[in-house]
């Protein structure tokens, strides 16, 4: 089983809708039982909050379940549960391995870095383009599942 904790800000925006855009392209290949898929916030703010509404119209918009999701935070033991923890922007990785000390087993890393464009993903609760999110992190889960497929034997 690979598991991967998708990690924001807030756990409102950008890792719940990696999450489920993943968990979408893990259902479509029938891989489900190969994946455990989560997502987390770096900080409190948003705890208990439910997906971002043009999130969620975003997601619907294209044919993705947005899921049941609450906001919540990454925890110490998180670390030892996923294989991977995946940061939608620098800043994101900067809390990651200051909270998980400085990420010893190499389990962190951003998502558009699977991509052959590796940059942040931009927040759209500041930049208002949903859309663009989407996109971008599309394109970063169907990357990184090619590449967990190949690296694990999945195709």
């Amino acid at each position: 089983m690979i598991r991967i904790l998708f990690c924001c800000h807030g756990n409102i925006c950008r890792s719940p809708m990696a999450e489920q855009i993943f968990l979408s392209l893990v259902k479509k290949r029938g891989l489900e039982k190969h994946f455990q898929i989560d997502s987390a916030a770096t900080s409190r703010e948003e705890i208990g909050y439910p997906i971002y509404p043009p999130i969620r119209k975003t997601l619907i918009v294209h044919g993705i379940d947005p899921g049941t999701h609450r906001a919540r935070q990454i925890t110490k033991k998180d670390y030892e549960d996923f294989d991977l923890l995946i940061g939608m922007d620098s800043e994101n990785r900067w809390s990651l391995r200051r909270f998980y000390n400085d990420d010893p087993l190499g389990k962190i890393h951003l998502l558009l870095d699977y991509t052959d464009n590796p940059k942040d993903v931009d927040d759209p609760w500041y930049t208002r383009d949903f859309e663009s999110a989407f996109n971008d992190i599309k394109e970063g889960c169907e990357r990184l599942l090619a590449y967990l497929q190949k690296e694990n034997g999945l195709c």
